[in-house]
């Protein structure tokens, strides 16, 4: 039996009919998917919640799980096992997947692509673009990560979403296309504005915890 300290307590969100998504409840949640795409099911990013095995399975036939950020390794492994299905680096290669996938960063610090379904026009992204305070400048909708602000991603303007999933915080479902291209194309001349917030975010978050 798990120890009830290694099991995390989780939300769900993102809730629509071709998926959903979980997060966990930490001051930096974790954000999580499951996608289907032509009746199989891809995880994102996933973090190991066993209670959802059989909502995935229910949902589809799981096809695999995809890590879309070198360090976000989450329970990937773990979901692979139990799932009988590959894990796959998606900055590596995204070959046999529904998904195009979209260069954020590519060197020894950073590697990270961002997923695009262009039959639903959903844009994936693990770090790259966020919805909790830690990302957001005031007034925007979603954010930049604060490290990418100073030379943005400019593949995610090569995509217009209909929705953006985010592996922290819940997703958008309206006018994303606006939000990404609004975040992308100011996100270095309020990088002031978005130190600030990412500090109180940082700051909130230790209090939360205490």
């Amino acid at each position: 039996m798990r120890s009830w300290r290694l099991v995390p307590r989780w939300l769900p969100l993102d809730e629509q009919d071709d998926g959903f998504g979980w997060s966990i409840d930490e001051p930096f949640g974790r954000t999580s998917h499951a996608l289907r795409v032509d009746g199989r099911v891809w995880l994102i990013d996933p973090v190991d919640v066993p209670e959802l095995e059989a909502r995935i399975r229910a949902l589809g036939e799981p096809a695999g799980v995809l890590q879309l950020l070198d360090r976000h390794t989450r329970g990937g492994a773990a979901w692979s096992a139990r799932l009988g299905v590959p894990l796959l680096r998606a900055y590596e290669t995204v070959a046999g997947t529904p998904f195009e996938a979209l260069p954020v960063r590519d060197n020894r610090f950073w590697r990270e692509v961002g997923l695009w379904e262009p039959a639903s026009r959903t844009l994936l992204c693990a770090d790259a673009l966020g919805t909790l305070a830690f990302f957001r400048a005031p007034g925007e909708r979603i954010g930049l990560h604060p490290f990418l602000r100073i030379a943005p991603p400019r593949s995610l303007l090569t995509v217009a979403p209909a929705r953006v999933l985010v592996g922290h915080g819940g997703g958008l479902h309206q006018d994303a296309a606006a939000a990404v291209q609004d975040a992308v194309l100011h996100a270095r001349r309020r990088i002031p504005a978005a130190i600030v917030g990412s500090a109180r975010a940082v700051r909130d978050g230790r209090r939360r915890r205490r």
